[in-house]
């Protein structure tokens, strides 16, 4: 399904992001990209859907070489994938469903469908009775969660997130894990960038860690 091969991401100015980086993951896959602040986790999931291009080597997602997609063409491939980012990127002039319902908007869904598809994943995510309610009222663990359903809301087939428990609590970040694995039970595979041990204990995913921009002796490639 994803295959990194030899990729390399060199930013102007010089720095060196990634280097020579391979591996491939399946279709249904539980992966925790690990590493160090500037490791390049991150721009591991840019290059994933074409945020970042890589300066060589091929990211193949779904038989699709994306760094080589043309800009008309990455909106029509992203809807492969659920998106968390590390600073949320939460709308607060909108209520926690407009929030959810944006990408269903973006992508074209009739009304009623969306509305469903919406508070099915709110109610996924606890947060149904919280609808009505501004992200701003929300506790910090609320709008991760809120992330995430408006992440899964058009069912995606990978989700990728960011430190999704970066400024979270033990409590809170054990319910995103769990959320997590709710999502990878049922077919959505999962690419997780995070520093939190106790999250790679809670899961057990396979592990790719990276150390200034190299895949790590060992790591599961």
């Amino acid at each position: 399904m994803i295959s990194f091969s030899h990729v390399s991401k060199r930013y102007p100015g010089g720095h060196q992001a990634l280097q020579d980086v391979s591996f491939s993951i399946d279709a249904g896959e539980l992966v925790f990209v690990t590493g160090h602040s500037g490791a390049g986790k991150s721009t591991l999931l840019k290059l994933l859907v074409a945020i970042e291009r890589p300066t060589s080597g091929s990211v193949i997602v779904n038989g699709q070489n994306v760094g080589a997609l043309n800009r008309r063409a990455v909106p029509f491939m992203r809807r492969s994938f659920g998106l968390v980012f590390q600073d949320h990127k939460l709308l607060f002039d909108r209520n926690v469903f407009d929030n959810v319902a944006l990408p269903l908007q973006i992508a074209g869904f009739p009304g009623k469908d969306a509305a469903r598809r919406v508070r099915a994943a709110l109610d996924k995510v606890g947060l149904l009775k919280f609808e009505a309610a501004m992200p701003i009222t929300l506790s910090g663990g609320e709008q991760q969660r809120l992330c995430m359903a408006r992440a899964i809301v058009h069912r995606p087939a990978i989700l990728l997130a960011d430190e999704p428990t970066g400024n979270l609590d033990t409590e809170y970040a054990l319910e995103i894990g769990e959320l997590i694995r709710s999502f990878n039970q049922v077919g959505v595979t999962a690419i997780i960038a995070t520093h939190d041990q106790s999250l790679l204990a809670q899961l057990a995913p396979r592990v790719i860690s990276l150390r200034q921009g190299v895949l790590e002796p060992g790591a599961a490639a």
